[in-house]
């Protein structure tokens, strides 16, 4: 799959700002000041140095780090002792039957358990490694998303302005038009009415805005806008689409279930090699005494061999196996889903395309009617309420391609991140 050549152009960046301030009566509004733009891969940075997850993560591969570098002991677990006592008085006799027992032993590994427990650590730590990639790219799918919705927000706000200014203008003209008699009070009340919706939609973008700027803030830790705008067709020349298998397989995604998979076989093979409880083996000191005998001190050898049971065997080995089908249940489905994706966004690419073409006429064209119209209404030509249609129209329009265009960027953006190809 190759993107066509007709792609490969440059979008003009501020394109709708553009549309708006082609149409002479339009102000122009300035950016607020904290609008700073911050370099895509500085934001992903920035987010990623903000994740609470990724502290967790990096736990849970320390942890598994050190559950391997533990399982390279000689011996299946710490030194046990015992020790016991006893003598006749408890019995009533106090004859002086005293006796001293005490003794130390340590678990064995049992064949293969100790070198499968350590492969199993050493699995569980690449599986942690791998979830940090999976999250990383979440983040930054994070990132795409809330910056585009700020960047709509933002622009909804000052198209907002921008209209409420034209209708102030109408407005202004039809209150005059009616102090000389030549307007209606039906028509005034039409054009107040319509100019109270677009302030209503200017508080409610405003609102919109307000809440965005917030969110995004929480997810980055820094204050700023991410650069998406900057995302251009040229990137798209990166990604080996021609090979969809390949990138399927480098996706961070795919990775961690397989690693998931690895780390429940590995569980399999320790289950396997759990086949009964782990064997003692240790030394004894006994030191007794007797009635009219002298005290005798006793060193041996205690080895202890619990015997295998399929009641403490048979559940290691049903939850390793159902930790195995769970994983590969996960990595089949896990293909799926990124083989799904990658072709969902390789056809947005394109479909993303084609919407900012047609939105750019469709605002362009209706900026010019809706001119046409106002000039003609001042004619005399044209109803008032025709005029403010064309006019509402035009807003419509103007939305659209700004949302086209925010699509068309974070379409490049988004697609670069599934492919690990971001510049």
């Amino acid at each position: 799959m190759r993107f066509p050549a007709h792609l490969c152009f440059v979008v003009p960046r501020r394109m709708a700002l553009a549309c708006l301030l082609s149409v002479g009566w339009f102000p122009t509004l300035a950016l607020s000041a904290d609008d700073t733009v911050i370099p895509l891969h500085t934001a992903l940075g920035a987010a990623w140095d903000n994740d609470p997850v990724r502290q967790e993560l990096a736990t849970n591969a320390q942890s598994a780090d050190a559950r391997a570098a533990a399982a390279k002991s000689w011996f299946a677990g710490g030194p046990i002792l015992t020790a016991s006592y006893s003598d006749d008085r408890a019995s009533g006799t106090n004859l002086g039957y005293i006796t001293w027992q005490g003794g130390v032993s340590v678990p064995l590994w049992l064949p293969g358990q100790g070198s499968a427990t350590e492969h199993l650590a050493q699995a569980d730590a690449k599986a942690a490694l791998a979830r940090v990639e999976v999250e990383r790219m979440a983040i930054a799918v994070r990132v795409l998303e809330q910056s585009g919705a700020a960047i709509l927000a933002d622009r909804r706000v000052i198209a907002a302005h921008m209209l409420v200014r034209s209708m102030e203008h109408i407005a202004s003209l039809t209150s005059q038009s009616k102090a000389q008699g030549e307007t209606t009070g039906v028509e005034m009340q039409a054009v107040n009415a319509q100019l109270a919706d677009i302030r209503s939609e200017l508080a409610e973008a405003e609102e919109n805005q307000t809440r965005t700027r917030a969110e995004l803030l929480s997810l980055l830790g820094i204050p700023g806008l991410p650069d998406i705008l900057s995302a251009q067709a040229p990137w798209l020349a990166r990604i080996p689409t021609g090979n969809l298998q390949a990138l399927e397989s480098l996706d961070p995604r795919i990775q961690s279930a397989h690693r998931a998979v690895v780390a429940a076989e590995e569980d399999m093979h320790l289950a396997r090699s759990s086949f009964m409880p782990n064997p003692e083996i240790g030394i004894d000191a006994i030191d007794e005494g007797q009635y009219g005998s002298p005290w005798a001190t006793q060193v041996g050898v205690n080895v202890r061999v619990p015997l295998p049971s399929d009641v403490t065997h048979t559940p290691l080995l049903s939850a390793a196996r159902d930790r195995l089908a769970a994983a590969t249940r996960a990595e089949v489905q896990a293909r799926r889903a990124v083989h799904t994706e990658l072709v969902q966004v390789m056809a947005r690419v394109k479909a993303a395309h084609e919407m900012l073409l047609q939105s750019q006429t469709s605002a362009s064209q209706t900026m010019k009617r809706a001119d046409a119209m106002e000039h003609s209404w001042r004619l005399g030509e044209t109803p008032l309420i025709e005029a403010l249609r064309a006019r509402t129209d035009a807003w419509r329009a103007l939305l659209t391609l700004n949302q086209a265009e925010v699509a068309w960027h974070s379409a490049i953006v988004r697609i670069c991140i599934s492919t690990g190809t971001l510049p």
